[in-house]
């Protein structure tokens, strides 16, 4: 469909689902190797791709119809390289400030709480809302939140949190209606850097359970520039 004058908003079904995000991830890549002239900017959410151009279009129906024929054709799938990270979560009272009332409103531990989040691999769908902003699928169930009714004016910087069937970890700062369930020490946005982000959609995340000294130790290293964050490329 027709996104304001210069762009084109191609949609999938309204879900969360690994084989839609795939779909997604390798057309937003055959339109790369492409090199579609116009094209300035590709954006993809869930069930989405947003295809930006840098002039008005004149006729939506031939522009949609290119997009159609590259769509369908039956070129091998362009190579994409997927990444596991692993990033460092301190659970402790210190940040986990709805970490009480949700156990209390599941009739669970805390311990089983982090215990549940911790132990799952999740996948990055898109980054937005803020930069650097994961989205990640794969919550267990049983951790399914509803967003708070009145949001907080300020969530800190590194907040470990959950909203709906999501979590997430917030780069920066912000307002935000999450349960914040811990807090990450890392960055996860540096306007300075050759790659501001350094994960991508289709990559997946593991949070690693570190202590309230570990937690201090590592923000040490990252405010120093030494800490290397681990990851591994993921062999499909």
């Amino acid at each position: 469909m027709p996104f304001g004058e210069r762009s084109v908003l191609i949609q999938w079904p309204a879900v969360i689902d690994e084989n839609v995000l795939s779909d997604i991830i390798l057309f937003k890549a055959k339109i790369k190797n492409k090199s579609i002239k116009g094209i300035v900017e590709l954006n993809s959410s869930y069930n989405s791709l947003l295809i930006v151009y840098d002039v008005f279009i004149v006729s939506f129906e031939t522009m949609v119809n290119e997009l159609k024929k590259l769509y369908s054709q039956k070129e091998r799938s362009p190579k994409f390289i997927s990444k596991q990270w692993k990033i460092p979560v301190c659970y402790d009272t210190t940040f986990a400030i709805d970490l009480d009332a949700m156990a209390h409103e599941k009739a669970m531990s805390t311990e089983s709480i982090i215990e549940r989040h911790s132990k799952t691999v999740y996948t990055v769908y898109f980054i937005g809302f803020l930069p650097g902003f994961m989205y990640l699928g794969g919550l267990n169930e049983k951790l399914y939140t509803p967003r708070k009714s009145m949001p907080r004016l300020e969530i800190v910087k590194g907040a470990v949190a959950i909203g709906g069937e999501q979590t997430g970890i917030y780069p920066s700062e912000s307002p935000g209606g999450w349960n914040v369930i811990g807090n990450s020490p890392i960055e996860f946005f540096n306007p300075k850097s050759d790659v501001p982000c350094f994960a991508n959609a289709g990559d997946k995340i593991v949070f690693k359970r570190i202590s309230l000294k570990e937690y201090h130790d590592i923000k040490t290293l990252v405010a120093a520039g030494v800490y290397q964050l681990e990851s591994k490329v993921i062999d499909d």
